[in-house]
C-alpha cells in the first residue's frame, strides 16, 4: 500500500518594502541588525523550517543584494531559492512572488522579512494546521494593551479586547485558494488573510510569537538589534570598537586598451586583464571593506555573473561598496593599499591616486605605497600586478 503524500510547501518572502518610515536611507531588507541584514536574519528561519521552496521578493533593481543574501544563508541550498522582482504595492508583490512557485507546490507561506527573528516552530505551526485541513492558517498574539475608540481627541468608548488579536506571518494558505483569491482581488488589502477571507474562505488561527515582531521603525530595529547582540562577557562593558579588513587582489597585462589603476587612467600603459577595468588596487580596497563589515568579497557582490559591472571603474566599485557598508551601519574609517608592480611609476601620481580613491569612499582616508620585489614572481617578470590592502570601518 502507497503512502499519502505529503503536500509541497512553497515560501514567498516578502522583502520589497522601501522602509520609508525605518527612515534607514534604503530599502528595509538590506538594513544591518548585527553583521547580517533583516533579509539574511529572516532567511535564517525561512531555511530553518519545514524544508520548502522559496522565492525572495526584492525591491526592483537590488535583485543581486538579494541572491548575495541568499547565498550567504542558504549555502548549498542558494539554488533552489529564486529572487524575483517585487512590485508597487505589496499584493503586486507577493503575486510576483507567487508566478515564482513550482506549480507542483500545494500549500504557500507568504512572509514578511521585516519579521526577521520569527522562530522556525511558528512556521511549524502554519504548516501543520494546513496540512490538518485548514484552508488558511495565521500566527496570531493576544492584546494585552486597553484599546479605546477614539473621534479626534475624545474617547469614544473602551472595546473589548478578549475577540481582537495581532497578526503575524507566516501567513500560509492552499495554494488553489490563494491563487483564486488574488484572481478575484478588486482592490489592495493589507494582509493575504484579508484578501482571502474577503473571497469567502475562512482562516484559522495558530499561536504566534513575540519574536515574531514586524521591524518598521527605529525602535523596532533597535529592539532587534538588543536580542540579537551577544550577551557582554564579564568585566568592565567595552564600547563598539573598529573592526579591520585585509583584501588582496591580482591581475595580468593583455586587456584591451589602456591601463586603469587606483581608479586613474594611464595612457600608454598596457591595460590589466579582469571581468571589469582589472583595477587590482581598486578591488583589494572593496576586498579589504567588505571583509571589515562582515559582508562577505568581491566574487559575492561583484563577480562575473553580474554583468553591470564589467568594464567598470574604481569609481564604480567602490561607491557601491560604501553604500552597502552604510547600510550595514557602517562607515570607512581609513584604508592603507600597496601595489607591487614594475609599471605604472607611481611615484608622480600617488597623490592624484590617493584623492580619487579617497573620494570614490566619501571622504575617507588613503594612504598608498607602490614596491616592485627585485625582479621575483609575477611582478618582478612584468607580468602582472598585486595589491594588498587593509581597511578599517567604525560603527556609523
Amino acid at each position: 500500500m502507497s503512502l499519502p503524500s505529503v503536500p509541497r510547501v512553497g515560501v514567498v518572502v516578502v522583502a520589497a518594502g522601501s522602509g520609508t518610515r525605518l527612515g534607514a536611507g534604503g530599502p528595509k531588507a538590506f538594513v544591518a541588525i548585527d553583521d547580517r541584514s533583516i533579509l539574511r536574519h529572516a532567511l535564517s528561519g525561512v531555511l530553518a523550517a519545514p524544508r520548502a521552496d522559496v522565492v525572495v521578493v526584492a525591491p526592483p533593481g537590488r535583485e543581486d543584494d538579494a541572491l548575495a543574501d541568499v547565498r550567504a544563508a542558504a549555502g548549498d541550498r542558494a539554488g533552489t531559492v529564486a529572487v524575483v522582482a517585487g512590485g508597487a504595492t505589496r499584493q503586486q508583490s507577493v503575486a510576483a512572488g507567487l508566478a515564482a512557485l513550482s506549480p507542483e507546490v500545494e500549500i504557500v507561506l507568504v512572509h514578511d522579512a521585516a519579521r526577521a527573528l520569527t522562530p522556525p516552530e511558528v512556521f511549524d505551526r502554519v504548516v501543520a494546521a494546513l496540512r490538518s485541513g485548514a484552508v488558511g492558517a495565521i500566527p496570531v498574539l493576544p492584546v494585552i494593551d486597553t484599546l479605546k475608540r477614539v473621534a479626534g481627541d475624545e474617547i469614544v468608548a473602551a472595546v473589548d479586547r478578549s475577540e481582537l488579536s495581532a497578526a503575524q506571518t507566516p501567513q500560509g494558505f492552499r495554494r488553489d485558494v490563494l491563487d483564486g483569491a488574488y484572481a478575484a482581488a478588486t482592490e489592495d488589502f493589507t494582509d493575504d488573510a484579508a484578501l482571502v477571507a474577503a473571497a469567502g474562505h475562512a482562516v484559522m488561527a495558530v499561536p504566534g510569537h513575540p519574536l515574531a515582531f514586524k521591524i518598521t521603525t527605529a525602535a523596532d530595529l533597535d529592539r532587534a538589534r538588543h536580542l540579537v547582540a551577544p550577551l557582554p562577557a564579564a568585566g568592565p562593558t567595552v564600547a563598539a570598537v573598529p573592526r579591520v579588513g585585509m583584501g588582496t587582489d591580482v591581475h595580468a597585462f593583455g586587456g584591451d586598451g589602456d591601463l586603469w589603476l587606483a581608479g586613474l587612467h594611464w595612457p600608454g600603459e598596457p591595460a590589466l586583464s579582469g571581468h571589469s577595468d582589472g583595477d587590482a588596487l581598486a578591488h583589494a580596497i572593496v576586498d579589504a571593506l567588505l571583509a571589515a563589515a562582515g559582508l562577505g568579497d568581491i566574487g559575492t557582490h561583484f563577480g562575473t555573473d553580474h554583468p553591470e559591472y564589467a568594464g567598470a571603474h574604481a569609481d564604480v566599485f567602490l561607491g557601491r561598496t560604501l553604500t552597502l557598508l552604510r547600510e550595514a551601519g557602517w562607515s570607512v574609517g581609513n584604508v592603507s593599499v600597496q601595489v607591487q608592480a614594475n609599471r605604472p611609476r607611481f611615484a608622480a601620481r600617488r597623490d592624484e591616486a590617493e584623492r580619487t580613491l579617497s573620494a570614490a569612499l566619501g571622504g575617507a582616508a588613503v594612504s598608498i605605497s607602490a614596491t616592485t620585489t627585485d625582479g621575483l614572481g609575477f611582478t618582478g617578470r612584468g607580468e602582472g600586478v598585486a595589491a594588498f590592502a587593509v581597511a578599517v570601518v567604525v560603527p556609523a
